[in-house]
């Protein structure tokens, strides 16, 4: 029987798993069909003993019966290892089942740990991205804190400065000059230009129309425009009955309407007025008159505030001109035109023509004021604005640390460990 065992062996391991379980079955059944014949002729050997009457025979009968019997043992012990392995390949397929089971929770979670790692990595940009605003925002907190410090020298500069701003253009609504001529020739200044250009034409302004000068102005400042704008047409009828259209204060009184009208938005009518003005005061004071420099610096930041900067910027230049010539080119009244023309300038683009202007203005202002006059800290600001447009951030620092060391100097007196100006202690903080 061991021989016919091995080739079987042998041929079972060049079958696959289904030839084997097929084998397996085929094998079982002829098992049971073998296993009931031997049953079969165990039984009828049986009852051949019963009728056997000779000792002999029987024991021969009995031997047979024995062997078949064991035949029978040999045949079940068979169908008990086919089972077997009946059982162990359900058990097998059960396992593989399981495995693929497991190989495809494996590829899940494969893939769910990839959507991970890429959900990560987009977290990992945007939170790059919220850094570097969160950098730039505190850049501008730092832009803002020194703009804070120096809300003080606002107060104190004069109206033909110009403003610093959020919006993308610089606002031009503080570009009026500070003549006393533009307040109303009512207002007692020696050096009036208006009151003089009176004065010397013989005519006396009579105190109801410097009263009504004087109101206008109030109640403009207040916003009650309502009121101001008909005061200011009464003194300006009174003005041509009295003088004639063609009269400098006929011209001064314009100036203010128009810049009523500025504050009310009307730029056309405000536009008209000063035009008119303009014609009256060359005619009368002549073209190169501080009072003509003082209309077309109102036209000018008229056209400015319209957004109209190429027209404004020849208007600007020819009324820096006029205050050269009849004030001389270190006036602190030409700084303030230079301010105001830089501010234009800026607005175009063209930063070489600022820095020229803000740096000579700033000259002025230094050598007729002295280094701590506002408008010194105020020009100086304007000029770091500049540099920061421009992308020039050192410059722009040195500026800012200067005006805030001297306001620091002017408030506390010096500058040691326990008073600080501060940009240290914003340097100390970010060490």
């Amino acid at each position: 029987m061991s021989t016919m065992v091995y080739p079987r062996e042998e041929k079972m391991d060049k079958l696959s798993q289904e030839e084997i379980i097929s084998n397996t079955k085929l094998v079982m059944q002829g098992l049971e069909a073998l296993k009931n014949e031997h049953n079969s002729i165990l039984h009828s050997l049986l009852e051949t003993i019963k009728c056997l009457k000779k000792d002999e025979e029987a024991n021969l009968v009995h031997e047979k019966s024995n062997l078949l019997r064991k035949s029978v043992e040999m045949i079940e012990l068979g169908l008990g290892e086919a089972q077997v392995m009946m059982a162990l390949s359900n058990h097998l397929n059960a396992v593989e089942s399981e495995k693929q089971k497991l190989r495809a929770q494996v590829r899940r979670l494969c893939q769910e740990n990839q959507w991970l790692r890429d959900e990560l990595a987009n977290t990992q940009q945007k939170l790059q991205r919220s850094e570097q605003t969160v950098a730039q925002l505190e850049e501008e907190k730092k832009h803002l804190e020194f703009m804070n410090q120096l809300k003080k020298y606002d107060e104190d500069v004069s109206p033909s400065e110009e403003k610093e701003g959020d919006s993308a253009k610089d606002s031009l609504d503080d570009l009026f000059p500070n003549e006393e001529e533009e307040h109303g020739p009512g207002l007692p200044h020696q050096h009036s230009s208006a009151v003089a250009a009176a004065q010397q034409g013989g005519y006396e302004i009579p105190a109801r129309l410097r009263t009504l000068h004087n109101l206008v102005i109030q109640y403009a400042s207040q916003g009650r425009y309502e009121v101001a704008v008909p005061l200011c047409k009464q003194a300006l009828e009174d003005l041509e009955k009295t003088s004639g259209h063609d009269h400098p204060d006929v011209a001064t009184m314009l100036n203010i309407l128009a810049l009523v009208y500025r504050d009310q938005n009307k730029y056309k009518e405000a536009a008209h007025l000063l035009n008119d003005a303009l014609s009256i005061r060359e005619k009368t004071l002549g073209k190169d008159h501080p009072a003509v420099a003082a209309t077309l610096n109102n036209l000018a930041v008229l056209y400015g505030k319209r957004g109209k900067y190429k027209e404004a910027e020849p208007l600007c230049k020819r009324a820096l001109e006029i205050r050269e010539k009849v004030l001389g080119k270190d006036h602190p009244d030409v700084a303030k035109q230079l301010n105001n023309l830089a501010l234009l300038c800026q607005n175009q683009g063209k930063y070489d023509e600022v820095e020229y202007y803000y740096c000579r203005a700033l000259e002025i202002y230094e050598s007729c004021l002295g280094p701590d006059d506002p408008n010194v800290a105020k020009t100086k600001n304007n000029l770091a604005s500049c540099y920061l447009k421009q992308g020039k951030y050192k410059d722009a620092e040195v500026l800012y640390k200067d005006i805030l060391t001297r306001a620091h100097v002017k408030e506390f007196g010096s500058v040691d460990d326990e008073h600080k100006p501060i940009w240290m202690h914003a340097e100390e903080r970010e060490e």
